[in-house]
């Protein structure tokens, strides 16, 4: 009867893993489950309650954010007090932004639904082609050679950043199984730091076996910051979404969608 079980738990974890490439096979059994870490505020920033974040990076100081919605998505980067600067670029309003990341001086920049990466210069926001991307486009993030992918689904995706050829595919797991909504990535420390849609959770992934780490809840943060209202309840879609790294001072701003704070924290 356990070999039934067992037989049956493993088919399971296969059908949640709906990757349209080979993702490499993981047994889940006998995992830890991801240690619970803490945060600590260092400083809460001003952020705009229109901008429906779905990407932050850091270039250097000024800090590079990609919105959402269809006739609302724009690319546009901001000084340490939040302030735009230079001009920002207004999406097509057939195009719904979403993810972005800063790669050997060009911003990529992905939509949801239309398959396209749009890639930019990064000192003038020039655009300088734009990449097709066969899947839905959730968040962007990179390491020292591919641009990585998260579609909303388990899996995340590591690319070539000259034309998007998928490289490599991991799926993203727990002791418990698969973990989908995988939204907006960021780099930090040699693990692929996620949002998970929907929740106020952001987890650490180890990149090579798509294995949760380390998992941070932020359901006290917009009390902790004296905001006296839950923007999910003006929308349900305003939800945290939003991480960047800031190398140099080793803190992590994290937001939400039409937020009216950017937290920067740090991991205790």
């Amino acid at each position: 009867m356990r070999a039934v079980s067992l037989c049956i738990i493993s088919l399971w974890l296969l059908a949640c893993n709906t990757a349209n490439n080979t993702t490499e096979s993981t047994n889940v059994n006998n995992l830890d489950a991801p240690k619970v870490l803490q945060y600590e505020i260092v400083k809460i920033h001003p952020h705009d309650t229109s901008s429906y974040t779905q990407g932050l990076v850091f270039n250097g100081e000024k800090l590079i954010e990609s919105t959402g919605n269809y006739g609302r998505s724009i690319l546009h980067i901001l000084d340490p007090n939040m302030k735009q600067v230079g001009a920002k670029v207004i999406l097509p309003s057939t195009d719904f932004g979403e993810g972005t990341t800063l790669f050997n001086n060009k911003i990529y920049q992905l939509t949801w639904k239309e398959k396209k990466v749009m890639v930019y210069d990064a000192t003038t926001l020039t655009k300088i082609k734009e990449l097709y991307w066969p899947y839905e486009g959730w968040g962007l993030t990179h390491n020292d050679s591919s641009i990585i992918v998260s579609t909303g689904g388990s899996n995340i995706y590591f690319v070539n950043p000259e034309d998007f050829s998928i490289q490599r595919t991991i799926g993203v797991y727990n002791k418990f199984g698969y973990v989908s909504d995988i939204n907006e990535l960021e780099y930090i420390d040699g693990k692929i730091a996620a949002n998970i849609y929907l929740t106020n959770d952001i987890v650490f992934i180890d990149p090579i076996s798509g294995q949760i780490k380390e998992t941070i809840n932020f359901d006290q943060l917009l009390a902790q910051a004296n905001v006296n209202y839950n923007p999910a309840s003006i929308d349900p879609g305003y939800v945290l979404n939003g991480i960047a790294y800031h190398p140099t001072k080793k803190t992590i701003f994290i937001t939400g969608k039409c937020w009216p704070i950017m937290a920067e924290i740090t991991i205790k």
